[in-house]
């Protein structure tokens, strides 16, 4: 590993924690597909593997499937009778994710809901369904809406992981005042200091927002 002058601690990690070759492919086949470039950075991903590993996480709600990349990182975290509801807007997207899964030997684990993740997520709550893990990485308008129904999706001790809390620096910046701004900066807010949480934000990448449903 060579450490040059004015590498920033992101540039220090991406040498260090190795992004493996079927991570590596679901990405470049997203960027072919013409697909937005904009799944979680590849330590965040191992990230998530490991939490669901130490939680024990078996019921998974993934909002925002996108290729897949998030899902394998899922995936890896769970045992064998671990599943994943993962919730896409698009079917074009939902079926390159499924067709990732299959080929890293997860096509059983996971189940792909279409459309808007509101009414999903409002079919998941009228079917009385729960979940001990939740990746919120989709629109982010609706950030606080998700946060809301994870919360009430929740097992007692589910964790809830947000991705891209600080949309490449715009949430910082008082000078960004859009919709998708405003809800990041109430879902941060919310993550912060809601009670019902036990929450922190990690500020690497685009950051990282954690919280477990006491």
């Amino acid at each position: 590993m060579e450490i040059t002058p004015n590498m920033t601690p992101e540039q220090y990690v991406d040498q260090l924690v190795q992004e493996d070759e079927a991570l590596r492919s679901i990405r470049e086949a997203i960027i072919g597909e013409g697909m937005p470039e904009v799944s979680v950075a590849h330590p965040y991903g191992k990230l998530l593997t490991f939490l669901i590993e130490v939680s024990g996480a078996r019921e998974v709600l993934e909002i925002g499937a996108l290729g897949g990349y998030s899902g394998l990182c899922l995936a890896r975290g769970l045992g064998e009778k671990g599943r994943i509801v993962s919730l896409e807007l698009k079917k074009a997207y939902a079926l390159l994710a499924h067709k990732h899964m299959e080929d890293n030997g997860y096509g059983d684990r996971v189940e792909y809901r279409i459309g808007p993740a509101v009414d999903s997520l409002k079919a998941l709550q009228e079917e009385g369904r729960t979940f001990d893990f939740f990746f919120i990485d989709a629109d982010k308008e609706n950030y606080p809406v998700y946060l809301e129904y994870a919360i009430a999706l929740a097992k007692p001790g589910a964790i809830i992981a947000g991705d891209n809390c600080f949309l490449r620096g715009r949430t910082l910046n008082t000078d960004k005042n859009g919709p998708a701004v405003q809800a990041v900066r109430r879902f941060n807010e919310t993550i912060a200091t809601d009670p019902r949480l036990v929450s922190t934000l990690l500020p690497a990448y685009d950051g990282l927002a954690l919280a477990r449903v006491k």
